[in-house]
């Protein structure tokens, strides 16, 4: 005789560290689960009573003490549902990344995470001791196979768990954004569920943490690979998953829902950067952003993007012309803050630059050279940035891009100040992809922004071009070299002038002292600055090319 069973998906976003609140979180779900859709069982993902993921707090031996404390209040306070939940556990010198089953308010089984993630922003190896046992349970007659994020990219974990008697996998995730997350994650979800020939239910969260973004996008499918839901990306939500089943039996079916759109590349991309924003002003606590308008299209994104994410009226733009800044940008900059209704102010930079140039002529025993008048711009507007937010506890926001931050086209105290760089991640290329597609929603960046040579402004009739190779070869070198590992030869054997690309691999190389200064910035490639790409500062690795 069949039964059914309602899950229930709790795609949310956790606060690292933050147990306690967590916990509230996952009580408050349980009961809404519980009484909202009426559901049999609620599904939490990976680690949610701490975050994901808790870095070196894994090292506090506080950390379990609450996470313990939390578990017994969860066990107290949720009735009348069961509930799988992610957290992590100590068991004498070894930690896990761990995973319980709660029923009838106790732990009736807890799995340990098997394959531990080394690679990219993960360092799980450094945390956790791995687990060497499946986890089957059997829930009302189905055979529940419960896994956690990496195990499922690798064979082993899913085949042992089969030849256990899994016949329905529930994995919980903690999957971090990249530009092309989505379709490697749909495709490996497929092919595990034809090979082992059983149904998966694949829960991520959601929310930025720091410079990653979780996309949710969470996934139900059958053991054909065919998708029968699908979550929304970037937001919290409870999603119902029903299950007809004949008890024993390979005999599941799952209930269709409306699939949700796949988002476009670029809906993706930008929902991560506002996501990434939110989030990290959120969680922070800050009143406020501002941002340095410059009338240049770097700028004009980085106004849209934090608009989108916490409002017009806790943005405010300030705008900081010099002797070079032309009028188009002037008028760019406050059309773009109009039709935005972003609150701007004007502070001229002159007479601040002007006392600079004074001050160090005597010490140069003439006038500072181009290169450091033009620095001296860049920070003059870093320190009245700065000052403002000191002064009212408002997040600066960097502007610059990854083309720039790569090849150190960027001033260190000036440009790169800032507490969030929302571009840092964001190739020039693709900032105009991004500001296109913003218009399309709502035409908010000036066209003129978008198609006009893009300039520093920094000197007279200044291009960006007078400097760097064109930024549609540059990304593309970039994304080789930075992105891919490839080396000279190999990017010159693909087409492009051996010179150009020297220039550029030197550039990228001389500038990682730059970098290891910047603020964070929300990932979106496979390959961003920060956790994911770790080179060292002194390194002769390339004298040869010189």
């Amino acid at each position: 005789m069949k039964k059914k069973l309602r899950f229930a998906m709790a795609q949310l976003d956790f606060l690292v560290g933050d147990v306690e609140g967590n916990m509230e979180k996952i009580i408050d779900y349980s009961l809404r689960a519980k009484n909202d859709l009426q559901a049999d069982l609620v599904i939490f993902p990976e680690l949610a009573l701490t975050g994901y993921p808790p870095e070196d707090l894994l090292f506090r031996q506080a950390i379990y003490e609450r996470t313990e404390q939390a578990l017994k209040s969860i066990l107290q306070q949720v009735k009348g549902i069961d509930v799988i939940l992610g957290y992590p556990e100590k068991k004498g010198e070894d930690r896990f990344n761990a995973a319980c089953l709660i029923q009838g308010g106790e732990i009736t089984a807890t799995y340990y995470k098997a394959c531990l993630p080394n690679y990219s922003v993960f360092d799980e190896v450094r945390y956790f001791t791995a687990g060497d046992q499946p986890l089957v349970v059997n829930y009302h007659g189905l055979s529940l196979g419960i896994i956690i994020c990496e195990d499922l990219w690798h064979k082993k974990p899913l085949e042992k768990t089969v030849a256990e008697g899994a016949n329905f996998i529930i994995s919980l995730n903690a999957s971090p954004f990249d530009s092309k997350k989505h379709e490697a994650r749909l495709a490996m979800l497929q092919g595990r569920a034809r090979e082992s020939l059983v149904p998966i239910l694949y829960l991520n969260c959601v929310g930025g943490q720091d410079e990653l973004v979780f996309d949710g996008g969470s996934l139900v499918l059958s053991s054909d690979g065919v998708i029968h839901q699908r979550g929304p990306f970037y937001k919290e939500q409870l999603i119902p998953v029903d299950i007809t089943y004949e008890p024993g039996t390979h005999d599941i079916t799952i209930s269709d829902q409306p699939i949700l759109k796949l988002l476009s590349q670029e809906e993706r991309i930008y929902g991560a950067l506002v996501c990434g924003v939110r989030d990290y002003i959120e969680k922070n606590n800050f009143p406020s952003a501002i941002v340095g308008l410059s009338g240049g299209i770097d700028s004009a994104l980085t106004l849209a993007i934090a608009v989108d994410a916490i409002g017009a009226d806790r943005v405010s733009g300030i705008l900081m012309p010099s002797r070079y800044t032309s009028e188009m940008s002037n008028e760019d900059a406050l059309k773009q803050a109009a039709l935005m209704n972003v609150k701007t102010s004007t502070i001229p930079i002159e007479e601040m630059f002007n006392n600079f140039v004074t001050t160090l002529t005597a010490e140069f025993q003439g006038p500072p050279n181009s290169v450091t008048q033009q620095n001296l711009q860049a920070r003059c507007r870093g320190l009245i940035l700065m000052g403002i937010s000191n002064n009212c506890g408002a997040l600066v926001l960097s502007t610059g891009n990854k083309s720039e931050i790569s090849v150190g086209y960027c001033t260190l105290y000036g440009d790169m100040v800032g507490g969030f760089s929302v571009l840092k991640d964001i190739p020039k290329t693709l900032v105009y992809q991004l500001a296109n597609y913003r218009n399309k929603i709502q035409p908010v960046i000036p066209e003129r922004v978008i198609t006009r040579e893009p300039s520093a402004e920094l000197a007279p009739n200044q291009k960006d071009q007078d400097t760097l190779p064109p930024y549609s070869i540059l990304d593309q070198i970039l994304e080789l070299y930075v992105e891919q590992d490839e080396s000279v030869k190999t990017i010159v054997a693909k087409g492009f002038d051996e010179g150009v690309v020297k220039k550029v691999v030197l550039l990228v190389d001389k500038s990682e002292y730059k970098r290891r200064q910047a603020p964070p910035g929300v990932r979106v490639t496979r390959r961003a600055f920060g956790r994911d790409r770790r080179y060292p500062i002194t390194s002769g690795y390339h004298k040869s090319l010189k």
